[in-house]
């Protein structure tokens, strides 16, 4: 059975995998708000286990807004965990009231379990050397979905961001933003890791290695195509969950293809996540519209992942849930 809650909506999410259990960590708000717009200034971090990926045993609730004059005092929204230094860590987004939600900003909280959760702040915000910040021409600072992992190589933590570059079409400024730090706390902003151009924003990205290349998968509506990508031949205005790639794990990702990993016009499957369990890669979004139109906000089972002869990635979904 799918992770669908009667008493709330449930979307954008990521995983952690701590022996043989698989912990989701979700975005939810109530459904009482009657209107799922309303959900994005009520959410909270919904938690929740499982060993088969299809049987979840919902437990507590993670994270909730912080402390009057919190940079999370509005509401808190999509992360990443890691286990570093012999606990989890969350990164995560936060929105405030002063701003009235407009400005995106990340900060940490630390677990010994996965299920008691400490909050550390505010650990960054976009810099203006290479992101768009807030002002009279845009609706949001964009900085958040953090992807953190830790690279051997470089001896320093890394995230992955969704961000908004501070030049080109205004409808085309959607990149994967880079920061980096030696621990974790002292993080430093750097370029994207992509360019802009396609995309208005490329949503709650996920880094992955397979086929060959190095992967982030990232997730846009039918709405948020830049005017110059469709105006190229053969491009289609879908929504849903896509990939870029690169051969080194810092970029630059490219498109690989045009046509979406899983897409289409009402972006029904969307903020798609991989995970590979016991030997097999999976593909999970939360189900976003259903067929007459109206929001459905729950998660979705696990979906077969290939890799084709030439590296690109397919998901065999069920022709009856697209």
């Amino acid at each position: 059975m799918t992770l669908a809650l009667a008493d709330r909506w449930v979307w954008d999410f990521w995983f952690a995998q701590d022996g043989d259990d698989i912990h989701v960590f979700y975005l939810q708000a109530p459904r009482s708000l009657g209107d799922p717009d309303l959900r994005h200034h009520h959410a909270t971090i919904g938690h929740a286990v499982s060993q088969d990926l299809r049987s979840w045993e919902v437990l507590p609730t993670a994270l909730e807004p912080g402390q009057a004059g919190a940079f999370d005092d509005l509401a808190t929204w999509t992360g990443s965990v890691l286990r570093a230094g012999g606990e989890w860590h969350m990164f995560y987004t936060g929105v405030s009231r002063a701003e009235s939600g407009r400005v995106q900003r990340i900060g940490r909280a630390s677990s010994p379990d996965l299920t008691s959760w400490t909050k550390h702040g505010q650990v960054l915000e976009a810099d203006p050397r290479w992101y768009e910040k807030l002002d009279d021409r845009t609706r949001e600072e964009a900085w958040r979905d953090p992807w953190v992992w830790w690279d051997e190589g470089t001896q320093e933590f890394h995230m992955f961001i969704t961000a908004r570059a501070n030049h080109g079409p205004h409808d085309g400024r959607g990149v994967v933003g880079h920061a980096s730090a030696p621990d974790l706390t002292s993080w430093v902003a750097g370029p994207p890791v992509s360019e802009p151009g396609e995309f208005y924003h490329l949503e709650v990205p996920q880094l992955v290695r397979i086929g060959g290349a190095w992967r982030v998968l990232f997730c846009t509506t039918s709405g948020e195509h830049s005017a110059r990508r469709l105006a190229r031949a053969g491009v289609v205005a879908e929504g849903g969950t896509h990939y870029l790639t690169s051969a080194d794990r810092f970029g630059p990702y490219v498109l690989e293809r045009d046509d979406f990993l899983v897409g289409d016009q009402r972006a029904r499957h969307y903020a798609g996540r991989l995970l590979e369990h016991r030997g097999e890669w999976s593909f999970f979004a939360w189900e976003n519209e259903d067929d007459d139109g109206r929001f459905v906000g729950h998660l979705t089972d696990p979906m077969p992942v290939h890799v084709g002869p030439g590296g690109e990635l397919r998901v065999h979904a069920s022709p009856a849930r697209l």
